[in-house]
């Protein structure tokens, strides 16, 4: 499915996004890069896992943030060695067992305080109501950010003087060697 379709404000994005979770049970957000379905769409894609109960059932989402598929992103999609599919399937087996230990001891919830910084996290239903159904991934993981610390003003000027003072230097000798 493409990612529009994931955040869209149209009231038929939301309308099937509420559907999946509110009449369905959504398992599952793959998020693909743009580029999977090059040369035929270059645009960024899911694969939404649901079960089709009529009934609802959805409790928590999980969501795993892919970034390759085992070959390279442009027109060509050649064989690359980077490829997120067999963590996929082994995160994917690991969600089911957290599943079913949480259903027969509710003392480990799966909670916001999860760790959302890594490729697969789970979001409990709430919250993607509370967000109007929005199913792309961005809107949930928590994304850290480094501190670069820089030198003083003083000194980067300091820096770029010595450098401006050996390219003068530089200049002066080229200029002695052409005449």
């Amino acid at each position: 499915m493409p990612d529009g379709v994931l955040f869209g404000s149209s009231k038929a994005h939301k309308t099937i996004r509420k559907t999946l979770v509110e009449d369905h049970k959504l398992d599952g957000v793959i998020s693909m890069p743009s580029g999977v379905f090059k040369p035929y769409a270059g645009v960024s894609t899911a694969i939404l896992i649901f079960t089709k109960t009529g009934v609802g059932g959805t409790d928590y989402v999980w969501f795993y943030d892919m970034e390759a598929d085992g070959f390279s992103l442009d027109d060509k999609r050649q064989k690359i060695e980077k490829n997120d599919i067999p963590d996929i399937i082994k995160c994917w087996k690991e969600r089911e067992l957290l599943l079913n230990s949480l259903e027969k001891s509710p003392l480990t919830p799966l909670s916001k305080e999860e760790d959302r910084k890594g490729k697969a996290f789970f979001v409990p239903k709430d919250e993607i109501k509370y967000n109007g159904y929005d199913l792309s991934i961005n809107r949930y993981k928590e994304i850290e950010y480094e501190e670069v610390e820089y030198d003083p003003p003083s000194i980067i000027l300091g820096k770029l003087r010595n450098l401006e003072a050996d390219i003068d230097q530089d200049l002066t000798e080229l200029e002695r060697l052409l005449s």
